[in-house]
């Protein structure tokens, strides 16, 4: 047996990940790029970049693992989600992609709803028009650059610009489709209908797969370009959340990855099609074949410390803050810290929400106030965690937890108790890619289903159960809860930051 290539085509770099029979990662490169602002709220990204890093990242990972093209059987795709590549009928693109990051759709989010009717639009794709997804950017581009517009023949997601290049075929996988809202929750495809509301050839939309399912091979010249033997298939993948959600092991109903990076993202596997009334949580297909998946996302979370260290305490070890925080009896005798620091999504999506303090007295140093910050997201990811719930979802146990939040014990702490799940720690901190590498196992036949591929592959080891803190967390979390309403007009009052 030889080994599996996962490749991750995010916003920052395009990463290779091989993973051998035991799941074990035994070669690993990225290669990394910027992207482009060129006005207010706009974030753009050259194709060619995502193709140019893959072509540097594969060799390397094979230079680093001692491996040669051949010893690879087969290739996963993961990556950034929502964003939109435009191609003409000669494949050539036709304008930088639009990334899952620009905001300057707000207009055409407004015009969706209207189509669609906003109650029928989240029940039938699984979520509200939000400027981060695909079919608004398209139109976007129909209504302000005609010209772009009639060349278009083609749309891709990031990751499915990259199989391109590596097999000549247009397909994308049915978690990363469904991140589009042009899909069909429910029926797993494109939808009739949303297309023909939003005057979309269908004609445009590449096939879609299931996660494992093979969607082509390396070409001759893919081959030459990254080291790949010509002939290795080349498996659907998922986006990243869901690929990740692989990674971790997140796959049968119930079972729920949480990462604490700069965002918050909890993501829930479901065995039906499960949505939130008002859209307030994601709703997509996972890469598991059969299988759905609810997500929530806080805009500034393992951020949010981030900021209060750079701003309060410079130069501070976020070890010794967490030390600190540790001193501080849970509650931070009453002081509440709102994480809006970049607006929200999940469970208010709200752009103009801020972040703040509220209860700070005399008595409070910076030990209250660092803590107060690791309750304050701990409480923003249960208002997503408690959404899911209501939308039908079990309550989970034991939450995987990912990211450099949990690399805290005193946060794992808190996030145990607050969710009131253990916290448990995959073995494995390659994510997306490795979830990736994954799928491709399952679809160049090593393990019959990805259930069997998580099972033998992937580990988690429990990092934190609640403890007695967890009752003393119930007020103060229904505190928390009863400040975004009470602040919002003012917050809107203030209008944008930097305005």
């Amino acid at each position: 047996m030889g080994v599996v290539l996962g490749i991750d085509v995010s916003t920052t770099a395009t990463k290779a990940v091989l993973v051998d029979g035991a799941g074990r990662v035994v070669g690993i490169a990225s290669s990394g790029y910027g992207f482009e602002a060129p006005r207010p709220l706009w974030s753009e990204q050259d194709p060619a970049l995502w193709w140019a890093a893959a072509q540097e990242a594969i060799p390397r990972a094979l230079a680093v693992a001692g491996l040669a093209g051949d010893d690879v059987e087969a290739v996963g795709l993961t990556g950034q989600m929502h964003g939109l590549v435009l191609l003409d009928a000669a494949d050539e693109v036709i304008r930088a992609a639009i990334l899952w990051n620009d905001q300057r759709t707000g207009a055409e989010c407004d015009a969706i709803r209207a189509a669609l009717g906003p109650a029928h639009l989240v029940e039938l794709t699984g979520n509200d028009a939000l400027t981060g997804f695909t079919a608004p950017k398209l139109a976007w581009v129909r209504a302000h650059e005609p010209a772009n517009w009639a060349r278009a023949a083609h749309v891709l997601l990031p990751k499915d610009y990259v199989r391109l290049k590596l097999t000549g075929v247009h397909a994308m996988d049915r978690a990363d489709g469904s991140g589009t809202i042009l899909f069909d929750l429910a029926a797993r495809s494109w939808s009739p209908e949303v297309l023909a509301a939003l005057a979309i050839d269908p004609a445009w939309m590449p096939p879609t797969f299931e996660g494992p399912e093979l969607t082509g091979a390396v070409t001759p010249a893919a081959a030459a370009a990254t080291g790949l033997q010509e002939g290795t298939p080349v498996v659907a993948g998922g986006g990243d959340q869901a690929a990740n959600a692989v990674g971790v092991g997140a796959i049968a109903s119930g079972r729920v990855a949480m990462s604490v990076g700069t965002s918050g993202v909890t993501f829930a596997a479901t065995d039906r099609p499960l949505f939130e009334p008002a859209g307030r949580v994601h709703a997509f297909c996972h890469a598991v074949p059969g299988r759905w998946h609810l997500m929530s996302v806080m805009l500034s979370a393992a951020g949010s410390l981030r900021w209060f260290r750079d701003a309060l305490a410079p130069g501070v070890a976020y070890a010794d803050l967490a030390a600190g925080a540790g001193e501080v009896p849970a509650g931070s005798d009453g002081l509440l810290f709102l994480p809006y620091l970049s607006g929200e999504r999940s469970p208010h999506p709200d752009p103009l929400a801020r972040g703040a303090f509220v209860g700070l007295t005399l008595a409070h140093d910076r030990r209250y106030l660092t803590r107060a910050v690791m309750e304050g997201v701990a409480f923003g990811l249960r208002d997503g965690l408690d959404l899911m719930v209501a939308a039908g979802m079990p309550r989970p146990s034991q939450v995987l937890g990912s990211g450099g939040g949990t690399a805290s014990p005193v946060w794992r702490q808190i996030l145990a108790d607050v969710l009131g799940a253990s916290i448990a720690t995959p073995a494995t901190t390659e994510g997306a890619a490795y979830g990736a590498a994954v799928l491709a196992a399952v679809g160049v036949g090593w393990f019959g289903t990805v259930e069997a591929a998580t099972d033998a592959l992937v580990r988690a080891t429990p990092a934190a159960e609640p403890g007695p803190d967890a009752s003393a967390y119930v007020d103060a979390h229904a505190r928390y809860r009863d400040l975004y309403p009470a602040l919002a007009p003012e917050f809107h009052r203030m209008g944008p930051p930097g305005r």
